[in-house]
């Protein structure tokens, strides 16, 4: 970030699934709670110079964001990234216009917008020359404490990013289409796929416990894996699910314009879902068994390409079947290296 508190990796923890253990409120537009959302804590609000500036919300403290961060975690499978979609598919050189990427992009282009995002990680106006600039002058990793090895090899070899962007790219020049290429290509190395389930669904008929195929049984029942689609546990779709009036988060709207699309979000991975301490957009739900309930209501869901349970639908889950779902979702579809930040999910 511009002030150098924030990195990436501050909102996208491994042993959060992906997600980001810390809380902060974003206090919406009312001058009540019902817009309040428990999103993630950036940076402070800089001027131009880069000096902290007070905030018409914040104040001097940190800002949060008005939704909670994501998981970074299965974005090598998606067209689209943020709640929104608003990293879309197509990626352009920000220096020059040109598609760089015409198709596959979006983990790209979601690193890259993170880095000008006011109240995330850049100054007012923070441009591209000033990252660039930044990242010259900055030493990998300078406040760093137990380094993996291969990451202290390679900074050890290359102690500066123009030494590791020559070793990347050819030559030591930083530029905003490199910086999302060298975050992306990381990004897609994290995929989540050593979990009970994988074992299950390869053959081998012991991986589940009793509860955990109970659950795996329900979810299909319930049609939760419509949307939640196996393996990648999501479809990649965007819905409103009723979480929180579209008056207060357009969603989705905001990038098609689309009215029908009002309040719309992605539908997030249920791998490693149970490492979050926070869970939906809001960031509101802070346990598995209050997201499952969150569901036994009836739901009105949009009509959309034939998926089972669009329009009204009433999920009549016993208190059995909340706590198979639970078993599932806690044992079979988390991955111990993500869980303990083991290789490839190791981290600084």
């Amino acid at each position: 970030s511009s002030d150098g508190t924030v990195a990436c990796g501050t909102c996208h923890r491994p042993g959060a699934g992906g997600g980001d253990p810390r809380a902060g409120r974003h206090p919406g537009v009312d001058k009540g709670t019902i817009d309040d959302v428990m999103g993630s804590p950036g940076i402070v609000w800089l001027g131009r110079d880069g000096q902290a500036r007070p905030h018409p919300l914040f104040g001097l403290g940190a800002q949060v964001t008005p939704r909670l961060s994501p998981s970074n975690f299965g974005g090598i499978w998606a067209d689209e990234l943020f709640w929104d979609g608003r990293a879309r598919s197509e990626l352009k050189d920000p220096l020059t216009g040109k598609v760089a990427i015409a198709r596959g992009g979006a983990l790209e282009n979601q690193a890259l917008a993170a880095l000008l995002n006011e109240s995330e990680m850049a100054k007012v106006g923070r441009s591209w020359a000033d990252v660039a600039a930044d990242l010259g002058r900055a030493r990998p990793l300078a406040l760093a404490t137990n380094l993996p090895p291969d990451t202290a090899a390679a900074i050890k070899s290359r102690p500066s990013y123009a030494a590791l962007f020559e070793a990347a790219f050819g030559d030591a020049a930083i530029t905003p289409l490199r910086i999302g290429f060298a975050l992306a290509s990381y990004q897609r190395t994290l995929v989540a796929d050593q979990t009970p389930y994988d074992r299950f669904a390869a053959g081998d008929a012991t991986a589940l416990s009793d509860r955990a195929l109970h659950g795996w049984e329900a979810l299909q029942a319930f049609h939760c894996t419509a949307c939640h689609t196996p393996p990648l546990f999501t479809n990649n779709e965007f819905f409103q699910i009723g979480l929180r009036r579209a008056d207060f988060d357009r969603g989705r709207e905001n990038v098609t314009h689309d009215p029908e699309d009002a309040g719309e979000m992605k539908v997030p991975s249920l791998r490693n879902a149970a490492l979050r301490p926070r869970l939906m957009h809001t960031g509101e739900l802070t346990s598995l068994s209050a997201a499952i309930r969150f569901y036994v209501t009836t739901l009105a869901l949009p009509e959309r390409d034939g998926i089972p349970g669009a329009g009204l639908y009433t999920f009549n889950m016993s208190q059995v079947d909340e706590s198979d779902i639970r078993e599932f979702l806690e044992t079979a579809l988390v991955d111990s290296r993500v869980r303990d930040e083991e290789f490839p999910f190791d981290r600084p």
